[in-house]
């Protein structure tokens, strides 16, 4: 690779990613991150490393895609705060039943344990795949102080982040070695993106098929 991202030569979600990146330079790793923490199109389990990858082979800088990463993450974790704080800890929990993501039971559970746990539940949760944005939505719920949940949600991203960055980096570090796997890349990705589907369409159907049960609809 050249020494920056110009004819990277990445296709699919990586070419998407270095086009970002090339365009905006660190802010577009805070721009995609924000995309994840809204709507997961791109998991940061994915693009954070291959970020971290990119800055040990072009002119990106490891500690400013840290900082932009962190913003990212910070903003997203807004919006889903906002939702919780304008809708209330039960329409937040009737919102997420309504998704078929989580049963009512799992709901009410997570809800439950961030109440009983509070403040530290947003920090560990903002490192935990698939709980970062979901914890925002009790934290606003529970009218939780807006800057102590700043804080709290943008140390977990900022710890989060920085590690999967240095996987990244340290991969990067090891290019030529590296370099013939990146092929594999975006199989990868449509791979995971294939099994969360399948994952959601079957607990959906379990969820509709409970729903009838407990109705006494055959």
């Amino acid at each position: 690779m050249a020494s920056d991202l110009n004819n990277h030569g990445f296709s699919g979600i990586s070419g998407f990613a270095a086009d970002v990146l090339e365009a905006m330079g660190a802010p577009g790793i805070g721009l995609l991150v924000f995309i994840e923490s809204v709507f997961p199109p791109i998991p940061s389990e994915v693009i954070l490393p291959f970020a971290g990858y990119l800055s040990q082979s072009g002119n990106l800088s490891l500690v400013a895609m840290l900082m932009w990463s962190t913003v990212g993450a910070w903003l997203g974790a807004l919006v889903f705060y906002a939702i919780g704080r304008c809708i209330g800890l039960e329409r937040t929990v009737a919102m997420l039943v309504w998704t078929r993501i989580v049963s009512r039971r799992d709901a009410e559970r997570g809800a439950h344990w961030f109440t009983r746990f509070g403040t530290w539940s947003v920090f560990i949760g903002r490192m935990i795949p698939g709980v970062r944005s979901v914890i925002s939505l009790p934290a606003g719920a529970a009218a939780m102080n807006l800057v102590v949940f700043s804080v709290l949600s943008a140390t977990g991203s900022f710890l989060w982040n920085a590690l999967l960055l240095g996987i990244g980096a340290a991969l990067g570090t090891q290019h030529g070695q590296f370099e013939q796997y990146l092929g594999y890349f975006d199989i990868v990705v449509y791979a995971g993106a294939a099994t969360v589907l399948i994952t959601l369409i079957v607990r959906s159907y379990r969820h509709r098929k409970a729903d009838r049960v407990a109705a006494g609809v055959d």
